[in-house]
């Protein structure tokens, strides 16, 4: 399974560098940056990276978090916060078994464009996993982390709860790595199984962007009020994690009441 690893506005070079370094111990396929406020590349980062320099040197850069998770599928986002989440908060336990509970490949996506795969293609393999890191001083905000399927906080001493980044981030991924190798003894059960991977998170933002802008079109949004009443829409998608063709479903929804919106009325039939 390919896990990226995606961290939101770094501002410390030295944490980044760890991480970069945390990324190599644990085999993480990719280090996503989004907007740092750093220098990757400075001699701090490269210094706490030792010998995985090559991890900071190959990570891309996102100018936001929704490109940076634009072809994954299982996305898990951490967060500090005890309340005020806008999805429910899970320990890294539930959050990391979910994470890794996707290994079938997804569903063809019906409304993403592109020809059909060649005859004798192999088939598509199982789409990336993310985790998800914020800012070191205020962390993902209610639009980014409604981003993601699962949200995890770690547990700490009540007088002093707050995580350094990389310290973080080397729990996480020593509990994701330890999970991993039991699912390796233990394989995904039925229960599990029976769910099918979630949509690509590009396909699902490009299907709330349809939804949005008819919602507008037909009055049920407000253009003062879209932002939040949205929010609350993305909110229950994310709790209901719908695969590529439930999300092609409610595309090709969106799209037939466009057309019966935009349809003349005939004379004399009821408005």
């Amino acid at each position: 399974m390919t896990l990226h690893l995606v961290l939101v506005e770094p501002a410390g070079a030295r944490n980044l560098g760890s991480v970069a370094r945390l990324c190599a111990n644990f085999g993480v396929a990719e280090l996503r940056l989004v907007a740092p406020r750093c220098d990757p590349l400075g001699a701090e980062a490269r210094q706490m990276a030792v010998h995985a320099r090559a991890v900071l040197e190959s990570a891309p850069q996102f100018a936001d978090l929704a490109a940076a998770l634009a072809d994954c599928g299982r996305v898990v986002a951490a967060t500090g916060r005890r309340e005020g989440a806008p999805l429910p908060l899970h320990g890294p336990a539930a959050a990391l078994d979910w994470l890794g509970a996707g290994e079938a490949p997804p569903a063809p996506d019906a409304a993403a464009p592109g020809p059909p795969p060649e005859a004798g293609a192999a088939p598509p393999g199982p789409l990336p996993v993310a985790l998800v890191f914020g800012r070191e001083d205020r962390g993902l905000s209610n639009d980014e982390l409604l981003l993601a399927g699962r949200l995890l906080r770690l547990d700490a001493g009540c007088a002093y709860d707050s995580l350094n980044l990389s310290h973080a981030v080397a729990v996480v991924l020593h509990e994701w790595h330890q999970r991993r190798g039991k699912t390796a003894l233990n394989p995904v059960g039925p229960a599990t199984a029976a769910f099918p991977d979630p949509a690509a998170r590009a396909s699902l933002e490009a299907a709330l962007g349809d939804a949005e802008a008819l919602l507008l079109e037909v009055g049920f949004l407000l253009p003062h009020t879209a932002r939040a009443r949205m929010a609350k829409l993305r909110a229950l998608l994310q709790r209901a994690q719908p695969d590529s063709a439930e999300v092609a479903l409610l595309r090709g929804m969106v799209a037939q009441l466009r057309w019966a919106a935009r349809r003349p009325c005939p004379p004399g039939a009821p408005h």
